[in-house]
Order: C-alpha cells, then sequence, then structure tokens
C-alpha cells in the first residue's frame, strides 16, 4: 500500500492544483477498505464515495451531480459541495449539504467513478479486482444486510455490462486485489 502511495504523491494534479485519484472496481471488490487505507496515508487527502451519489434505480446516471457539485469548483481552484444520498428504510432521498474543502488529492471510490470521461483530470486510477462474482455478492451481502440481496445481484448485472463497455479496467494505472 506504501508503494501505491508514493506513487500517488508522484503524481501531478490534472485537476486544477488538485490530484484526482479515482478507486473503481466491481461491488464487493474492496474499494472502500483500500482507498480509506490510501487516504490514511496521503497528507491532505478527501475521500468521497460514490455511494454518496448512487441509488439502486440510478446506478451511474448521477455523474453531473459529482462534475457541477465537485470537479468543476475544485478545478478552478475553489471549494465544492454536493448533496449526499440519504437512506431511510432502503429507500433513497436527498440528504445533507456535504462541503468539500480543495485538497492535494482528492479520492473518489466506487462503482463509475473511473469512467472514461474523466480520464483526462485523473493523475491515478486503481482497479479493485476480485474476479469471484459469488465471493463479491457474499461480501456486498455482508455490508449491506441480507434484505439487500436481489437488489445487489440487480446491482451486479448492471455491472457486468457497465465495465466491459466504459473500461475503467484496461485504463487502470495500478490493480490491487483486496
Amino acid at each position: 500500500m506504501e508503494q501505491v502511495a508514493a506513487a500517488v504523491r508522484a503524481t501531478g494534479p490534472r485537476l486544477g492544483g488538485v490530484r484526482l485519484v479515482v478507486v473503481d472496481g466491481p461491488s464487493g471488490s474492496g474499494k472502500s477498505t483500500y482507498a480509506a487505507r490510501l487516504s490514511a496515508l496521503l497528507p491532505d487527502s478527501l475521500l468521497i464515495s460514490t455511494d454518496d451519489f448512487a441509488t439502486w434505480d440510478d446506478p451511474v446516471g448521477w455523474w453531473p451531480r459529482l462534475e457541477r457539485g465537485v470537479f468543476h469548483p475544485l478545478g478552478s481552484g475553489r471549494p465544492g459541495r454536493y448533496r449526499r444520498t440519504r437512506w431511510v428504510n432502503g429507500v433513497a432521498e436527498p440528504g445533507d449539504w456535504v462541503e468539500v474543502p480543495v485538497p492535494t488529492t482528492l479520492l473518489i471510490e466506487g462503482v463509475s467513478s473511473g469512467r472514461r470521461s474523466i480520464t483526462p483530470a485523473l493523475s491515478a486510477l486503481i482497479w479493485c479486482e476480485l474476479p469471484d462474482p459469488v465471493e463479491r455478492l457474499e461480501r456486498a451481502v455482508a455490508r449491506d444486510g441480507a434484505a439487500s440481496r436481489a437488489e445487489l445481484v440487480r446491482w451486479q448485472a448492471f455491472e457486468s455490462g457497465w465495465y466491459p463497455v466504459d473500461g475503467a479496467a484496461t485504463r487502470a494505472s495500478i490493480t490491487v486485489t483486496v
């Protein structure tokens, strides 16, 4: 992990004065755990999860909110903000506003965080790999609860179509197994 942190620190900023690092990969592959550990090794870093945006019914269409609220302001050297998704009894609704100060390194972790459209602004794309879909599903169910199993199965079916088209794994500068 320290080697990855050193590699990230050695990259230059490409989102204005901010190093943008994404940790992408399918659900249950260990992205959240890996990104939290990496963030702890990067001084003045800020971690945002795509879970703050995505919902079961909108796995990737929320991206413009992240661009407008976070990427555009930070790229101009200004703080950003976004409205977090809040879950109440399994239903997504608008939650609190989150203020985003200008960090040295911004880590975005989550499904579709390394999408093709953001590539020019990326300092690093880290792909979390766990090839066994059954193990990934069981990890995700352990994290989100048994009641989420049907949604997670549907989510993983979506991912199996998303990733081959977007190609994040093939554009990754670093691949890890967590």
